[in-house]
């Protein structure tokens, strides 16, 4: 696995653009809350440890992984921020659900990027047991919502770059 050869909450923040003026959007699952709070918390902090202000911060809470993309597009359209973030869980069960779950995630997050003027940040755990949810949302693999709001910000200076 990629993440067991990197940790995801290691960056240098050296190499991060000043994102003090920068506007961001996380949208949270609400399934599987004792893992999607802590990627919440994750991303949260490292943009204000980037130098975010808070109230340039907006976090938005939607039932499940699935509607992250719905979610995303409202709050997109509402508030105008510089990049958003998309954090939920998806932990593999007996059914198929977690395969078509994940799916449409990814497809959607993608469509959105092809078809938006700002990134949209997948920070979706998609994991075969809660264990490996744990060590990836501050457990001993990092936070995925440390990844995500890192690559929120080099991505939202990227786009800059280009309007």
């Amino acid at each position: 696995m990629a993440t067991e050869l990197h940790n995801l909450s290691d960056y240098d923040p050296n190499t991060l653009p000043d994102a003090s003026k920068m506007h961001f959007a996380i949208v949270v699952s609400e399934w599987n809350p004792d893992i999607t709070l802590k990627l919440r918390d994750g991303a949260y902090n490292t943009l204000l440890k980037a130098g975010v202000k808070p109230e340039n911060i907006t976090v938005a809470y939607v039932p499940g992984s699935f509607e992250l993309i719905y979610g995303a597009k409202r709050v997109v359209e509402s508030i105008r921020p510089d990049a958003i973030i998309g954090l939920g869980c998806v932990i593999r069960g007996d059914t198929p659900h977690f395969d078509y779950v994940c799916s449409g995630v990814t497809q959607g997050f993608a469509q959105m990027n092809v078809d938006g003027d700002i990134p949209y940040i997948f920070g979706l755990l998609t994991t075969d047991n809660l264990q490996q949810a744990i060590d990836r949302a501050g457990g001993k693999h990092g936070n995925k919502g440390d990844e995500a709001a890192i690559t929120a910000i080099k991505m939202a200076k990227f786009a800059c770059n280009f309007n």
